[in-house]
């Protein structure tokens, strides 16, 4: 079984309820075991700036399924959702959820990159991973403390949680 970490966040479509159907989804598979789920943290979108702000929250994992295979899952449950897969990056969204950290494994392929590309940036998924997880540390080994005193909370605050 590996470790896996997962970033989840909606805007559109009662954002706290597609997080919490994502988890039902996920936990639902009979490859995945869900181990432990932040809170639901409220942050203002990544890119433009006239659509409504994020919900977020990170999970961690537990799988036997392939990196690729995961990104399959993750996928189907994000079309599931409803959502509709866009040249817009930074849009509103259904839902999304990001394979952040896949054990201590450094992916790159033309689907699927991990350590995920922009997770050292953003606030919204570094707060809620270091509630779940405040002694872990990158493949790179950077410490994920380390990475939080370099990203400002940019009014990132608790809005619930995904129980």
């Amino acid at each position: 079984m590996t470790r896996v970490y997962l970033g989840l966040g909606s805007n559109l479509e009662q954002p706290d309820q597609q997080l919490r159907w994502a988890v039902q989804q996920l936990s639902a598979h009979s490859d995945i075991s869900i181990v432990s789920l932040s809170s639901i943290y409220q942050s203002r979108p990544m890119g433009p700036q006239d659509q409504p702000d994020y919900l977020n929250a990170v999970i961690s994992i537990e799988t036997e399924l392939a990196p690729i295979a995961l990104l399959d899952v993750t996928q189907q449950i994000e079309l599931d959702s409803g959502r509709v897969r866009k040249n817009e990056r930074w849009g509103a969204r259904v839902l999304d959820i990001d394979i952040l950290l896949f054990g201590q494994q450094t992916i790159n392929l033309p689907r699927l990159e991990i350590p995920h590309y922009g997770m050292k940036e953003r606030e919204f998924v570094l707060y809620p991973l270091a509630e779940i997880a405040e002694d872990l540390i990158l493949p790179e080994g950077e410490k994920l403390t380390e990475l939080l005193t370099s990203v400002a909370p940019n009014g990132i605050k608790v809005q619930g949680n995904l129980r």
